[in-house]
């Protein structure tokens, strides 16, 4: 996951909680002090709404599968924050007669589902951020098979690399013993050519002999 768009989250769901609080503080008061707490109220949603921008922004910036998961816990923090702009319009709109005039039941349920609802948001964050953390799981076991498939082409390569080597030496070799064959051929011709010739030469000396034996004892 991109760490500024963590960075930006954490930013916001401290905001969030301090607005929270402060919406509650603001509803026990009146008069002016409420009128303040709603001004400062006020400049936290706008800070929230450029927080929930810039985390839109890095969101989208990033790969597919990070992305889909961002914006998914995006949009829980944007129903948030309309959760505490209403808070705060109900908080703006009501006066000391429409306090009276509330149940204290409605009040006591409208804060409820707040909490429920925020306890929901939590418990979906808790879960994206299980998904995030098996995403992450998933792409490191990736990498690693990705670098294990590099390593296994590169030693693949150097066996190839080593094979044609002892081709191209077998090819010298055959080239050698062709070359060999082919002196050793003419040798074992010169041979026989110098056999025969030794041969006659024997037999014109035995006929020489036998010719000279034959006069002298004539």
């Amino acid at each position: 996951m991109s760490q500024v768009f963590e960075g930006y989250e954490r930013q916001y769901c401290e905001l969030s909680a301090n607005l929270t609080r402060k919406c509650t503080a603001a509803s026990a008061v009146d008069g002016e002090l409420r009128k303040q707490r709603i001004s400062e109220i006020k400049g936290g949603i706008d800070e929230a709404e450029a927080l929930i921008r810039k985390m839109d922004l890095e969101a989208r910036s990033l790969p597919p599968n990070v992305k889909g998961v961002l914006l998914a816990k995006l949009r829980e923090y944007k129903s948030d924050l309309n959760n505490l702009k209403s808070e705060v319009k109900r908080i703006t709109l009501g006066n000391m007669a429409t306090r009276e005039e509330l149940p204290e039941s409605g009040m006591a349920d409208a804060l409820t589902k707040s909490a429920d609802q925020r306890s929901r948001l939590m418990m979906t964050t808790e879960r994206l951020n299980q998904s995030t953390d098996r995403i992450k799981e998933s792409r490191r076991t990736m990498l690693e098979t990705e670098e294990l498939g590099v390593s296994i082409l590169q030693d693949l390569h150097q066996q190839r690399q080593s094979l044609l080597h002892a081709n191209n030496t077998l090819h010298g070799v055959d080239e050698n013993i062709g070359r060999s064959k082919k002196i050793l051929t003419a040798m074992s011709r010169t041979m026989n050519r110098n056999k025969w010739i030794i041969g006659l030469i024997i037999a014109v000396l035995v006929v020489a002999i036998v010719v000279i034996l034959y006069f002298k004892l004539k």
